[in-house]
């Protein structure tokens, strides 16, 4: 392992899986570090090859050909770049909440305490009052199209590669990949919980937008949120 990211390329483009919160395609690699794929793609393959590297099928790539995305291996060392008592830490602080009996409601409200601090953030970089309190209809006076980009890029920083579908009365966002899927296999009344609350504090903090259902892993239509538009 420590062998294969002795080449400079190589260690460059493991920097950049590992401090990416969802995995990467082989063209996503290459704009960021401005190399052409050709280029990165026998790196990839190299650490693949060697433990440090997992990969998984993307049908989202062209016709015929699925495209692959790359993300750290479990046990592949993460050079400093996510402690390693965060996800222990995850892991005690969920069995504690279950372990207290927390009801969904309670976990839902705490994912929407940090959802409204997001779309503060937000509404302060799309220029409007970020000071404003939300009232639960027009929020901090997103309009529609401006609260599902917001959402979609707090989702996207976060690691949840969202997809958008849908029209000018609705829409749904699909989470196509899961930061958290190994926590929220093991408790997803908690984590699935947390994660609604967390969209629903974006959304009705912007404004623009409410959302009219969310599919946790759980469901039969999982990791999607549907979104009903407010007219402009």
């Amino acid at each position: 392992m420590l062998k294969a990211l002795g080449d400079n390329t190589r260690y460059a483009i493991y920097l950049e899986l590992a401090r990416s919160p969802r995995p990467l395609a082989t063209a996503e690699v290459a704009e960021t570090l401005g190399l052409h794929p050709n280029t990165v793609r026998p790196h990839l393959e190299r650490m693949r090859d060697v433990g440090l590297l997992a990969v998984e099928t993307d049908p989202r790539g062209t016709v015929g050909r699925p495209q692959h995305r790359y993300s750290l291996a479990t046990d592949a060392p993460s050079l400093g770049l996510e402690p390693a008592t965060f996800p222990v830490l995850a892991r005690m602080l969920l069995r504690l909440a279950a372990a207290g009996g927390l009801g969904r409601d309670e976990v839902v409200e705490a994912g929407r305490e940090q959802g409204d601090a997001d779309a503060e953030s937000l509404a302060r970089a799309l220029g409007l009052d970020a000071t404003a309190a939300p009232d639960g209809a027009g929020g901090r006076g997103a309009d529609a199209p401006s609260c599902v980009g917001g959402l979609m890029a707090r989702l996207d920083a976060l690691g949840f590669d969202p997809e958008l579908a849908g029209g000018d009365d609705a829409v749904t966002v699909g989470f196509a990949h899961c930061p958290f899927r190994e926590l929220a296999e093991a408790n997803p009344e908690i984590v699935c919980g947390l994660h609604q609350g967390l969209v629903e504090g974006i959304v009705d903090g912007l404004g623009g937008a409410a959302v009219d259902d969310f599919h946790p892993l759980t469901d039969r239509t999982p990791c999607q949120v549907d979104l009903a538009l407010t007219p402009s």
